[in-house]
């Protein structure tokens, strides 16, 4: 019996290592905050679960937006200009492609399970 409780213990152990730390249901431990830095989006391309994702900036000098290009379904309203704060968003499985419309060559990809 000593021997299937070390077992169980360690399964306990082995699934809270796996759990996302956000709450945010991340699949596989990966965050669901994406930052929104000078100029780039950090991380992209990131695979989250299907669920809320937040976009959080960390730009005091800089604003950026989040403008949405493609994605199943309907897409998520646009973001106006900020420099700091954060905007939640709720996805479904697929792929979203996104930029800042200040910054053409800030692009992110956020691939929803």
């Amino acid at each position: 019996m000593r021997n299937g409780g070390l077992i169980a213990v360690a399964a306990v152990l082995i699934a809270a290592g796996c759990s996302d730390s956000t709450g945010g249901g991340g699949g596989g431990g990966r965050s669901t905050t994406i930052t929104v830095g000078n100029n780039t989006f950090t991380p992209t391309p990131d695979t989250v679960a299907a669920g809320q994702v937040t976009f959080s900036w960390s730009t005091p000098s800089n604003g950026h937006t989040v403008t949405w290009d493609s994605g199943p379904g309907t897409l998520p309203a646009n973001t106006g200009t900020l420099t700091s704060g954060t905007v939640v968003v709720t996805l479904q499985a697929g792929t979203y492609q996104y930029h800042c419309a200040i910054h053409g060559s800030m692009r992110g990809m956020i691939v929803v399970q």
